[in-house]
């Protein structure tokens, strides 16, 4: 930050009322208020670490840069004229402005404020987010997080129209050349049957085996919709026969359970589903597996705070995210 306010005291300008620039330094305001304040040059010019041929030279320079006289100086005290004064309640008020400036950036660089706006899909969040934001609001007490709950397709769209910074996705879904991806979860995907259904009594099935059955889905905007659904044709080889469709896993689960239906959800979720008229079935010979990310927008910039969320969430995701399975 010091560089940063050696800069700042280098390039500052102010454009006076009659035609032309003034440029003028915030030093020179800074030699000139200790001054004022010491009234004594050879006291100011020692508490700023220069000489006071060369302290004189700054003032006179700030002078003829206003056009106006500031100080009128006798062998052993210095007082300030009417321009001075002016001057002096001005340079003051810069001067101040300038640190809180100063104090307000550093703030945020070391997570003392600031914000995230991070995009969730509600399956997701119910799972993973309220440890993960705990945890991450525990060590960053001021940071505030603004938390949308949107569908895949929503956070993806939202990320790239800069209405939140930062999302999480699943990653066959989205574009790599529009986002920045951080994988945080990988997953098999697993089948619900009834405890009634000609599959209960079997450990493992295929894609082709549900050919013929009657699927419950999750609504289109969410990113498992068109995730199993593109396996469905292009490793069991048929277009699945959707009966119902919802945003809510544990809605899905119970009509698995009335008989209405199957369904392949995250191994997550199916463990938490409690009817036990409900039989997992592991899904065999496929790929398909749902693997979350943090994404944002490439090329755009990311606050201080949203950075060291990705941060937090990469280096902890292993206790984080994988321990409710536990």
């Amino acid at each position: 930050m010091l560089f940063f306010l050696e800069s700042l005291e280098k390039s500052f300008t102010l454009r006076k009322k009659q035609p032309g620039v003034l440029h003028m330094e915030l030093r020179q305001l800074r030699y000139f208020l200790t001054v004022a304040k010491h009234k004594n040059f050879t006291k100011a010019a020692g508490l700023l670490h220069v000489s006071q041929p060369a302290l004189s030279k700054m003032i006179r320079s700030l002078e003829e840069e206003l056009g106006e006289k500031l100080i009128e100086r006798t062998n052993k005290i210095t007082e300030l004229t009417d321009a001075g004064k002016v001057v002096y309640e001005y340079a003051a008020n810069i001067l101040s402005l300038t640190e809180d400036l100063i104090h307000s950036l550093e703030d945020l660089t070391d997570l003392r404020r600031g914000g995230i706006s991070i995009g969730i899909p509600p399956i997701i969040g119910s799972l993973f987010f309220p440890r993960v934001l705990a945890a991450f609001h525990k060590k960053h007490p001021n940071i505030k997080v603004d938390i949308k709950e949107y569908g895949a397709k929503k956070v993806a769209e939202s990320i790239l129209e800069g209405e939140i910074e930062i999302g999480v996705a699943v990653i066959q879904m989205i574009s790599e050349e529009d986002f920045e991806t951080y994988p945080i979860v990988e997953e098999d995907m697993v089948i619900l049957v009834n405890d009634q259904h000609r599959l209960a009594k079997k450990a493992s099935a295929a894609l082709h085996e549900l050919k013929n059955e009657e699927f419950i889905f999750y609504n289109e905007d969410f990113a498992l919709f068109e995730l199993v659904r593109q396996h469905c044709i292009s490793e069991g080889g048929f277009e699945p026969n959707i009966l119902f469709q919802s945003s809510q896993w544990d809605f899905m689960s119970e009509m698995v359970a009335a008989g209405m239906g199957i369904t392949i959800l995250p191994q997550s979720i199916c463990n938490r589903v409690q009817n036990t008229s409900v039989v997992q079935v592991k899904l065999t010979e496929t790929d398909l597996k749902w693997k979350l990310a943090i994404i944002a927008a490439s090329g755009k910039y990311l606050s201080h705070a949203s950075k060291a969320f990705i941060h937090f969430l990469m280096e902890g995701k292993k206790s984080l995210l994988h321990s409710h399975n536990q």
